[in-house]
């Protein structure tokens, strides 16, 4: 509950949220499009009335769903009533329809005093975005999804007086669920679509067929869900994670019949969603070859999918293969009443098509240019017989390619742009309608902050900050091109997303940022007052039992070694967090444990855990910031590297002795140095001291070709130029498993030396038995000390 101690602060009413912070008043989130703040409040009780006019169904529908709500959450009983002037009671909420053309389909008016809130839109979604407004008007308590026993005495609610006009900037407003790589039944995905509804998004992309699952009954051919829909196991964590790769063993599966497909649709339409199904063509498609293999263009047998990736064997274009699709897109068109079907065209390998007899033949017969030709081929026949019957194709922006004189996309065809904002702005200039949905601003698979500290992901980094910066019209556009920018969509592939609550750890908040760029005018967008809205977004998403990443609140790290060998520590975060608590004996923080005032000057290795707190309450997740710190004879002398590392990931300011340990997560790693030869290292301790071993951190990571050396050799000197060899030790470079990074250690008799010089011998190929036997090898390292 919002506490309502009220004060006043610019144009904004400020509160105090659970979290104990400052937010605006009007924590509206998308931003609308005018708000006019005014002081006080309309109180809603027991004696509120909730007034429609008559013959209005479709508006008395969107009224009594809200007062059905605002009912179930708070034990109040509001009545909905046909009103008309000469029955105008008081403390009444009322909607009036508005024959004023400017606020469009989706637009509408609130004006909210003491007394009286009316309510106007030219149309029933008009009022639903409306209501969707009240809610957040309304402490997030009223999201509860039932009554709370015993009963608190949320007797009364209050709605600050304000005047809102609003309207959306974009006419595409979507966000997209892959339930190929993992499936989430019918009650998942209407608590999805309620999310969506939430936020004024209006355009659910429901990716329901891959390689790794099928997900859609068809009557025509059942062995698509019977055969096709399940799979007998699936990788275990990241794609790279072990070398050999490990499987869970279990079967897993799962489908939609067509009367649940119908209940979703029904269900989103009551929330002024469109559904767009996407059944994935020519590529991503052994899910159907399974079941299906004569679609394949050689016989196959072939299985679902155990693990991620782009996959070879696609469909062959036959008119075997054309007849299957056309019969699987009729029964999709006659489910869908949408006018999207989203056909998907991307990453579609060719090597089949190069070496099939067949696909050759009709390269030639039909005059294309190569197997790009073809696809574009495929894709027209596809895209002719959806048009057909009356609908318009999406699909990704691969479906430009190869198109030409002979072959092209019918105008009706809508491009959605993945691959950056290239393919959006060529398919703008063709006159098509485009959706953006560009990978690093709306792939919300990607990591939102330090991927060593996040669960697992695809790879990326895509913070919310980045997420709210988009703006989808490119700027290269003339304003008659502009108007082809339908809007945009986030999407979530779910390789790494196998439950419900990590589903909404990787859309939350990051959905909300999108949902403000493609509604709120971009002059009206502000990043730092979105942050300010977050708190209450937040306690809305708790209310609701919807996981949600507090990433924003994340601790930051950054060190450097001082000059008498110890390591300075700074921890930062978004002015939003006002204290930082840590520990340095690897215990969680807790709202007791040290405040950060100042950075922390190390003279041990030690490891760092830090929260963000206000007023006593967590902000960041306790658990999770964490940073392992070296600190050795070595930390802060520079040295030598007798071998250069490689142009891609070069040493940068004496990185090897700088305290700092390397990261991983997804397909990021990070503090790193790398050599495609031997690594020859020479370290300067400053002055001959006694030294007794030295440690290396080598990273493991052998699907990728990085081994570990062969043999380390450590060599001692007193003047740099004459070394004395104190240790060799054999090291095994086939050593496959699980990725990560190993230390090393390396003792010996102590000894006095100002020099230390460390040779690792790399193998030079990756060994037999490892992913990629023959290639050239790697080796990594992250910090070396000394001791």
């Amino acid at each position: 509950m919002l506490n309502r101690l009220v004060v006043f602060f610019g144009l904004f009413w400020v509160v105090t949220s659970a979290f104990g912070q400052s937010i605006e008043r009007y924590s509206i989130i998308p931003r609308p499009a005018q708000l006019e703040p005014r002081a006080g409040e309309f109180i809603i009780s027991r004696s509120t009335t909730i007034g429609v006019p008559f013959g209005q169904p479709d508006l008395k529908a969107v009224v009594d769903t809200l007062a059905n709500h605002m009912n179930r959450s708070t034990g109040m009983n509001l009545s909905v009533r046909n009103v008309n002037k000469l029955t105008v009671p008081e403390n009444l909420i009322e909607f009036i329809p508005s024959p004023d053309t400017t606020l469009g389909d989706e637009g509408y008016r609130i004006d909210a005093t003491n007394k009286l809130i009316t309510i106007e839109a030219s149309s029933s979604k008009g009022f639903f975005y409306a209501v969707q407004t009240l809610y957040q008007l309304l402490p997030p308590a009223v999201f509860a999804t039932k009554h709370p026993v015993p009963a608190t005495n949320l007797t009364t609610l209050s709605i600050p007086a304000c005047r809102i006009q609003d309207r959306p900037r974009y006419s595409y407003r979507g966000l997209h669920l892959d339930v190929g790589r993992h499936f989430f039944p019918v009650p998942l995905i209407k608590k999805y679509l309620d999310l969506m509804a939430m936020h004024k998004f209006n355009n659910f992309h429901w990716h329901l067929t891959d390689d790794q699952g099928w997900r859609i009954e068809i009557k025509k051919y059942p062995k698509l869900t019977q055969i096709g829909a399940q799979r007998r196991e699936t990788i275990v964590g990241h794609y790279d994670d072990y070398d050999p790769q490990v499987f869970d063993g279990k079967p897993y599966g799962g489908y939609y019949t067509q009367d649940e497909i119908r209940e979703v649709i029904r269900y989103a339409a009551s929330r002024y969603i469109n559904v767009v199904p996407e059944i994935e063509l020519p590529g991503h498609a052994l899910a159907a070859l399974a079941a299906y293999p004569e679609l394949a263009c050689s016989p196959g047998p072939y299985q679902v999918a155990t693990k991620w990736g782009v996959f070879d064997d696609v469909f062959c274009p036959t008119e075997k293969t054309f007849s299957f699709l056309q019969d699987v897109l009729t029964e999709v068109i006659n489910l869908f009443p949408g006018k999207y079907i989203h056909i998907g065209g991307d990453e579609c390998p060719k090597t089949v098509w190069k070496k099939n007899a067949f696909c050759q033949q009709l390269i030639k017969r039909e005059g294309l240019k190569n197997e790009n030709g073809l696809q574009s081929y495929f894709i027209n026949r596809i895209d002719k017989f959806v048009t057909s019957k009356g609908r318009r194709i999406i699909g990704w922006d691969e479906i430009l390619e190869g198109n030409g004189p002979a072959i092209r996309l019918s105008p009706n065809a809508t491009v959605m742009s993945w691959r950056g904002i290239k393919g959006g702005i060529q398919a703008a200039r063709q006159q098509h309608d485009v959706i953006m949905t560009p990978g690093q601003f709306c792939y919300f698979d990607h990591f939102q902050g330090d991927p060593a500290q996040e669960p697992t992901g695809f790879g990326g980094s895509l913070p919310l900050a980045k997420v709210y910066s988009y703006n989808p019209t490119p700027p290269e556009l003339t304003t008659t091109e502009a108007t082809h920018i339908l809007g945009a969509q986030g999407n979530i592939w779910t390789e790494y997303i196998s439950t419900w609550d990590q589903l909404n750890y990787m859309l939350w908040p990051r959905a909300a940022a999108l949902a403000e760029v493609v509604w709120t005018p971009l002059n009206q967008k502000n990043y730092e007052d979105f942050t300010r809205r977050l708190p209450v977004l937040f306690e809305r998403l708790s209310t609701l039992n919807v996981t949600y990443a507090r990433t924003i609140y994340d601790v930051s790290f950054s060190a450097k070694p001082t000059g008498d060998g110890k390591v300075d520590v700074s921890l930062s975060a978004d002015k939003q967090a006002p204290q930082i608590r840590y520990t340095l004996d690897g215990s969680i923080p807790s709202d007791e444990s040290l405040q950060y005032e100042r950075s922390l000057v190390l003279d041990k290795s030690t490891t760092i855990r830090a929260a963000t707190f206000a007023d006593g309450s967590a902000l960041s997740q306790l658990a999770k910031m964490r940073k392992d710190y070296i600190v050795s004879k070595a930390t802060g002398k520079p040295y030598t590297l007798l071998n250069a590392p490689s142009a891609g990931r070069p040493d940068k300011n004496y990185s090897l002795t700088d305290g700092v340990t390397g990261g991983m997560g997804g397909y990021e790693v990070a503090g790193v140095v790398s050599f495609s030869n031997d690594i020859n290292a020479v370290i300067d301790l400053g002055q001959s001291q006694s030294i007794e071993g030295v440690r290396v951190g080598f990273l493991k990571y052998t699907a990728k070709n990085i081994c570990l050396p062969k043999q380390v050799e450590i060599s001692v000197s007193e003047d740099g130029k004459t070394f004395q060899l104190v240790l060799t030790a054999k090291t095994n470079p086939a050593e496959a498993g699980k990725r990560g990074f190993v230390r090393l250690p390396f003792d010996f008799s102590p000894t006095t030396a100002r020099y230390v010089r460390i040779i690792a011998r790399n193998i030079g190929r990756v060994p037999a038995g490892l992913r990629n036997p023959g290639k050239a090898a790697q080796l990594m390292v992250d910090e070396i000390e000394v001791r």
